[in-house]
């Protein structure tokens, strides 16, 4: 597969991050692997090793006895100092032998780790945070990685590499941006989110031992999917699935602990308006999210549900941007009891941004009416505002409220 350039390359070659541990997180195909063997190749021309724990031969032998890797890495060449080990969740027992030999000579080595699991490593990469590691997560393809530009809301530029070609919205809409996804043909591209599905289910379910019953996980999942993007009614998803609500609160921390999903959390600074809490859920990818509600993959489903995609995929777009820009970033949404909604707020150290999506392409001041009630209530963090619709160019509907294409955000 080509490469296209990401923006967490440059954080990962940052000299911030020389002599740490760089642990990488994501859902699978993402791209960690092809980012960090490129990263590799450029740096140091060949001379590292990676250890690749999908490999069952690999994984066998290391699993009977985890001191293989220390006695392996010890006996290297001088001139071999960067290591990369691929899925190291399978061996959450190497990240005690990564600790011994960061610990022994913290100039040594050069340690790239990729995971897309978290949940078989809390008890083992707790010693390794504190000092020792920077911690990154890697989406689906941004927005700001296909062009080289800047965005209205908090856009980052990929310098010194090909950004990856624009896909239109209706594309993204229905199969994702998944990196390999999107360089399929669209019978293609519905075979394959069908399996990742499918795989996911069998791969990181069943054989990793992350529930019990499989056939309830593949119901809930379905549910999930189904009910991505609202807020998250657990009563209603029980009595739907006949699971219990303590069941369905695992699930979903299965979901999260494997990077398919984010929770989304109401706007906390107070206000004179009582506000709605409850939390929503987000599929990773909208690809994976239509095919885990089986769903049909074409142009049927923007007629029936285009409104509720175009919101999902303007929510991801802004929860990378978050994660890409790190602390002090959040996503969050804004809802009164009274019915005034604003569906997603961009929380930034300087301002607060409130953004609303609309399905139309004719948008009017009406459908700016909750960004200026937000903004009259939040006047010190508050000062513009965008409505994310299908205009094919801006347009100005207010003094601070400007509606945008998806393109533009």
């Amino acid at each position: 597969m080509k490469y296209y350039q990401r923006l967490l390359h440059k954080k990962l070659i940052s000299p911030l991050s020389q002599n740490k541990i760089r642990l990488i997180f994501g859902a699978r195909q993402v791209g960690k692997t092809i980012l960090l063997q490129h990263i590799l190749a450029e740096l140091i021309e060949g001379n590292s090793i990676s250890y690749n724990l999908q490999d069952a031969s690999i994984r066998r032998r290391l699993e009977r006895d985890p001191a293989i890797f220390t006695r392996e890495l010890q006996a290297l060449p001088a001139k071999i100092t960067h290591v990369f080990v691929d899925e190291i969740q399978k061996i959450p027992a190497l990240l005690e032998e990564i600790q011994f030999l960061y610990d022994r000579d913290k100039l040594r080595w050069q340690f790239f780790l990729t995971g897309s699991s978290a949940r078989k490593l809390r008890g083992h990469s707790a010693n390794l945070l504190p000092g020792r590691s920077h911690v990154y997560h890697l989406y689906p393809v941004s927005l700001n990685e296909e062009k080289d530009r800047a965005s209205l809301v908090n856009g980052a530029k990929i310098t010194g590499g090909e950004p990856f070609p624009a896909k239109s919205l209706a594309e993204k809409l229905i199969f994702g941006n998944l990196p390999g996804i999107r360089e399929e043909t669209p019978e293609s591209a519905h075979a394959t989110l069908s399996a990742y599905v499918d795989n996911y289910v069998e791969e990181e379910i069943r054989k990793e031992a992350l529930v019990r019953n499989t056939a309830s996980f593949s119901i809930f999942l379905q549910l999930a999917a189904l009910e991505s993007g609202k807020p998250v009614n657990l009563s209603k998803l029980s009595q739907e699935s006949g699971m219990k609500v303590t069941t369905i609160k695992r699930y979903y921390q299965v979901l999260c602990d494997t990077f398919l999903g984010y929770w989304m959390r109401s706007y906390k600074k107070s206000s004179r308006k009582r506000l709605v809490t409850t939390p929503r859920f987000y599929f990773f990818d909208l690809g994976v999210r239509n095919a885990a509600a089986e769903l049909r993959l074409d142009e049927s489903l923007l007629n029936a549900v285009g409104g509720p995609l175009l919101e999902h995929l303007v929510g991801l777009e802004l929860i990378q941007r978050s994660g890409y820009a790190g602390r002090g970033f959040r996503v969050s949404f804004w809802r009164a009891t009274s019915g005034a909604e604003v569906d997603f707020i961009f929380e930034t150290p300087e301002e607060d941004i409130p953004i609303e999506v609309k399905w139309t392409d004719a948008p009017t001041i009406r459908d700016a009416r909750h960004i200026e009630t937000f903004m009259k209530l939040y006047p010190d963090r508050v000062s513009k505002g965008y409505v994310v619709c299908r205009v094919p160019r801006a347009q100005q509907l207010s003094e601070k409220v400007l509606a945008i294409p998806f393109e533009n955000l």
